[in-house]
């Protein structure tokens, strides 16, 4: 219950953000994550969640979506096929991984690269926290306050799930004022299925339309080099929790594997992509208990829960003020998350060729968010902001002189420097 409680405040703002669906998220976030420990031989006590890294490529889609006719529910199942594909990204990495070794791989991808993207991420995103913010600045602030004061001053428990206590704190206060409306709550059903065939990636094939295909994919695969190597960091962390180094046995190819057809499956039917989720191994460093048996049962409890549209339309009917301070607060740590990479990693900022390749990458996704209505367009297709960036920075990194990276060949379980 506690690595169920660790994940879901964030999990379940995905879909509220995006307008994918709540039920489908919960299922195959447990259902990802019994996809995961399968790969991974039963060895990682990993949770997946709902990625927020992607909720650029899904407003890239949408917005593409709705100059062309298509509303937000047409749109969605574009972006899912995206989603889908930076899915089957993780299996060609894995499969490098596999042939040549992680450390003659990871030198295309680099924290010079990875981590101005990953601070992209954060700062594109910011825009729309801002905006559901002003909808009620009170009612946003007492969600900020709670998740600072949980982080900050928090013991145990209560320091891990700061983003589900500033959700619900200012949640029942919203409700408290009359600033919900919780009609769809009553007419929603106790139990019925998770998702609906008109939502998934499957729909768009009976009367498609091509380049938005084209478009979704360009648009959204990119993002995965991130999401990747984020997935690659919170590996070392589970590890130096763990005691047991997890990116030689199982191994990374497993783990990237697992992650990789979690995601692709959840985003065939509408659910958003997975990622091994930093909040439970909180859990795991709070409680000591490492059997990734009690990860299975916690994604059962989701799997269980996925089945009652009624607590679906309870989190659906969450005010905007409350998804806008929140939001606001972990698109800064996406954001924070990139510099920490940058630091941790040393990244020397004297050398030329790294401050030219971060800086493209930063003014490439700022500049094209805001100041070419969030793509660019090539003529045949249009690449979002993200997309352009990742592009260039790893051809970049790749053409440029200068290389000084090199990927650690092995991860001590009890060292966190890695």
């Amino acid at each position: 219950l506690q690595h169920m409680f660790a994940m879901f405040g964030a999990t379940v703002l995905v879909p509220v953000i995006t307008g994918l669906s709540m039920s489908a998220t919960l299922l195959f976030a447990g259902l990802g994550t019994l996809i995961f420990h399968h790969c991974t031989k039963m060895r990682v006590p990993a949770f997946l969640g709902s990625s927020f890294a992607f909720l650029g490529g899904y407003a890239s889609v949408v917005q593409m979506g709705e100059a062309q006719g298509l509303s937000l529910a047409q749109s969605l199942p574009y972006a899912c096929i995206g989603v889908f594909c930076a899915g089957l990204m993780y299996f060609i990495l894995a499969g490098l991984f596999a042939a040549f070794g992680p450390k003659k791989v990871m030198k295309y991808f680099p924290p010079v690269v990875t981590g101005p993207i990953i601070i992209a991420i954060g700062l594109t995103l910011s825009g729309s926290a801002i905006s559901n913010c002003m909808q009620n600045w009170w009612i946003a602030l007492l969600a900020i306050l709670i998740i600072v004061v949980c982080n900050i001053w928090g013991k145990g428990m209560i320091k891990i799930i700061p983003i589900l206590l500033g959700v619900v704190g200012s949640y029942i206060i919203a409700a408290c004022f009359g600033l919900c409306d919780f009609s769809g709550v009553k007419d929603a059903a106790w139990v019925g299925l998770p998702f609906r065939m008109e939502n998934t990636a499957f729909s768009v094939f009976r009367n498609p339309n091509w380049g938005l295909v084209a478009a979704a994919i360009i648009a959204i695969i990119p993002i995965s080099i991130a999401t990747m190597m984020e997935h690659i960091g919170d590996m070392c962390a589970i590890s130096s929790t763990v005691g047991k180094n997890f990116l030689e046995d199982p191994g990374l190819h497993r783990t990237l594997m697992g992650d990789g057809l979690a995601t692709a499956l959840a985003s065939l039917f509408g659910a958003p992509a997975n990622t091994t989720y930093g909040e439970n191994t909180g859990v795991l460093n709070l409680t000591k208990v490492y059997d990734p048996q009690v990860i299975r049962i916690a994604a059962v409890f989701a799997i269980v829960l996925s089945f009652c549209p009624k607590f679906s339309a309870v989190s659906s009917e969450m005010p905007a003020a409350t998804i806008g301070g929140v939001s606001l607060v972990l698109y800064g740590m996406i954001s924070a998350v990139g510099v920490r990479n940058l630091v941790e990693n040393k990244v020397d900022f004297t050398a030329s060729r790294n401050v030219i390749i971060a800086a493209l990458i930063l003014v490439l996704a700022i500049g094209i968010k805001y100041g070419a209505n969030d793509s660019l367009s090539l003529g045949f297709t249009s690449l979002s902001g993200l997309a352009v960036a990742a592009i260039v920075g790893v051809l970049l990194n790749a053409l440029l002189p200068g290389k000084d990276y090199a990927f650690p060949d092995t991860v001590d379980g009890r060292s966190e420097e890695h």
